[in-house]
């Protein structure tokens, strides 16, 4: 990193920053010379990570107040919150005649309601300054949807409509808002699920990640690397004109 870094002096929040894709796009957005805040429910996760312009603070984004006195006390450290990239998250499926209210419910807790709550806390910084860009982490699911896990794909759709309303609402405003649909992603959210697969299919744990693997377009598991390149263009110059998109990372066509 130089003092020419594309952000300097911009301050990004990213919820679920501590491992996965969050942790790549904070990496990667602190190389380009921001002041990143990470945020998750484990303290010690977090700690283990930061440093080197990554600072971690314990929020639990299915809490408002959490996220108000969060992102509260992130501004007052780094000023105002210019990147706003909403990645926590649940993947976990069920279908639907096992789903019960509570799963449900927490599913949307904490995709979409944690996704709410996060740009809320962040945009009053964004109108103050003349430049902001909020990038949401949704999925394939998003796009359509994905068989037993109904819950989770209503979610992710309904943070796709989050953002291409936000970006109507600020239409012509120095502000952008998108969302990235990533496939399959070589995180430990695929080492859970194939877990998982397995145990409620039989199947062996190399033939449920082959599952996964398989439902990529490019037939391989997607690197977190890719994702954090997509957000960074997202950010970068001439950015401006991207506003309200789903963009596909996923090897192919898939909706």
């Amino acid at each position: 990193m130089t003092d020419d870094a594309m952000l300097t002096s911009k301050h990004a929040l990213v919820t679920g920053g501590g491992t996965g894709i969050g942790l790549a796009i904070a990496r990667a957005l602190a190389n380009e010379g921001a002041k990143v805040t990470i945020t998750g429910r484990g303290q010690d996760v977090l700690d283990a990570v930061s440093g080197a312009g990554i600072h971690g603070a314990a929020m639990d984004v299915r809490d408002e107040a959490s996220v108000n006195d969060t992102v509260a006390n992130a501004i007052s450290a780094r000023g105002p919150v210019q990147i706003c990239v909403p990645n926590a998250g649940i993947a976990e499926g069920h279908s639907v005649h096992k789903t019960n209210l509570s799963f449900w419910r927490n599913i949307m807790a904490t995709n979409l309601d944690g996704a709410f709550l996060t740009i809320k806390a962040c945009l009053p910084g964004m109108r103050d300054t003349d430049w902001g860009r909020v990038i949401a982490i949704s999925s394939i699911a998003g796009l359509r949807g994905l068989p037993g896990a109904a819950a989770y794909s209503a979610s992710k759709h309904g943070l796709i409509g989050l953002i291409r309303s936000l970006s109507e609402e600020y239409m012509g405003q120095p502000y952008t808002f998108n969302a990235l649909c990533p496939g399959y992603v070589d995180t430990p959210i695929v080492d859970r699920n194939q877990d998982t697969i397995a145990q409620r299919t039989g199947m062996t744990k190399e033939n449920a990640r082959q599952l996964m693997i398989d439902a990529n377009r490019h037939k391989r598991l997607i690197d977190a690397d890719e994702v954090a390149a997509a957000a960074l263009w997202l950010v970068g110059p001439g950015s401006h004109s991207i506003n309200g998109q789903a963009i596909q990372i996923a090897g192919g066509q898939t909706a």
